[in-house]
């Protein structure tokens, strides 16, 4: 060794250098012999969205206090104001709005005249079944929702509440939802109710990180709210020897008037149920589009996250489908008059148009284009559906001929 370096004198800094390996030897010799397997490419460009992508400006090491992590940190005191926010978070407050307004739809739009009480009840004991289902389901995915920046700041994640007053809060909205709705409607209305409740905190909860299934159990849960409207105003959901499945044709094909004292169809039920299904997947298969690099991170198995593509194709077919719901299946089983089928078809040619804009590009721009058109189309349509509903007349302000008819034809039934 002594020889060696007599031959090839040189400073002690370049004999440092010689003897010792540097940086970019690893870095060779890592790339010899342990070779880095190739990036999907269809997971390539998620990590270049990910949340912490832009945080450029990190302290170093170096400049950090050294002191223990903490490992226990008590709850803030909830004061009233307080506790109100967070059982509003937890109901998931916007989530729970849209679920009320498709419920109260199905009361409007149900054959049976309605009251303020039946109205109100359906409303609550909805907004109670939606927060507890909403609660038990962020009592199951704290974890991950700490990996998500649309939902790190959820009151779980940031113990803004202790699991168990999370848990004793479902509890008393799942109870008390049902209850509500089996006192002050129909008991098969907190049935439904109820089975919402374990379908979307069960089934749902557990398929999301599981299979891309979820989303289609999801609109499942979607549908149900203007079912429980229709059966707390008294409409049938099986067709029965007295309530067997009718037609309403156009006039033009009709050989008579329709008989407004047979609007308690149940297609009209399932009409109500395929509106609101279908309109799931392009509004919430745009919006996981846009959040798919979240989803990826926390692990979610989502449709937007494996194939891009497929989950704009799938948004397509079901907007798509609701011009059909709408124009023939909603009119025929007796919900509406004809003439819906007439002014739905403005609000369809946006819809359709966003859905194929985010079909051909599958672009953040054209996915929350699309996310944006299905939250006024369907209060749109809801709404359109309540003006033409058949049997009413709003010039006079009141029901038609056909409502004493109904109440009176289900009086007898009920006391036969």
């Amino acid at each position: 060794m002594r020889t060696l370096l007599a031959l090839q004198p040189c400073s002690r800094s370049s004999l440092f250098r010689r003897l010792v390996p540097t940086r970019s030897f690893h870095h060779s010799v890592c790339q010899q012999t342990c070779p880095t397997p190739p990036v999907r490419k269809d997971f390539a460009s998620y990590f270049f969205h990910n949340d912490n992508w832009g945080a450029r400006h990190v302290t170093r090491l170096e400049s950090r206090p050294i002191e223990p992590l903490p490992t226990f940190r008590e709850t803030a005191v909830l004061t009233p104001k307080r506790l109100l926010s967070t059982y509003t978070q937890l109901a998931k407050a916007r989530l729970t709005v849209l679920v009320v307004l498709t419920a109260t739809s199905g009361v409007a739009l149900s054959p049976m005249p309605t009251t303020l009480p039946i109205l109100l009840s359906t409303a609550l004991g909805t907004a109670l079944c939606s927060a507890s289902a909403n609660t038990l389901n962020q009592l199951q995915e704290v974890p991950y929702d700490a990996q998500m920046a649309r939902t790190r700041q959820r009151p779980l994640v940031r113990r803004a509440i202790s699991p168990l007053h999370a848990t004793c809060f479902a509890i008393a909205t799942g109870i008390a939802g049902p209850v509500l709705l089996w006192t002050m409607t129909t008991p098969l209305t907190a049935a439904i109710g109820a089975a919402n409740i374990c379908l979307y905190a069960g089934l749902y909860t557990y398929l999301k990180r599981k299979s891309i299934l979820n989303t289609w159990v999801g609109a499942v849960v979607g549908g149900l709210p203007p079912l429980m409207g229709w059966t707390a105003g008294g409409g049938k959901l099986l067709p029965t020897l007295d309530y067997p499945v009718k037609f309403f044709l156009p006039p033009f094909l009709a050989d008579a008037p329709p008989d407004v004292s047979m609007i308690d169809n149940p297609l009209g039920a399932f009409a109500l149920f395929m509106l609101l299904y279908s309109w799931q997947f392009p509004h919430f298969n745009s919006l996981s589009y846009l959040l798919r690099a979240s989803y990826a991170q926390a692990g979610y198995k989502m449709l937007s996250v494996l194939s891009p593509q497929k989950n704009a194709l799938v948004g397509l077919r079901h907007t798509l489908l609701l011009v059909p719901i709408c124009s023939i299946l909603v009119p025929l089983s007796g919900l509406t008059t004809w003439t819906f089928a007439l002014t739905s078809l403005i609000p369809h040619c946006f819809w359709v148009r966003s859905a194929v804009a985010f079909w051909r590009s599958c672009g953040e721009k054209q996915a929350r284009s699309l996310f944006h058109t299905s939250l006024w189309y369907l209060p749109l349509m809801l709404a359109l559906m309540m003006v033409h509903k058949q049997g009413v007349d709003w010039t006079d302000w009141g029901i038609g001929k056909g409502g004493g008819d109904i109440s009176e034809d289900r009086g007898e039934g009920s006391q036969q």
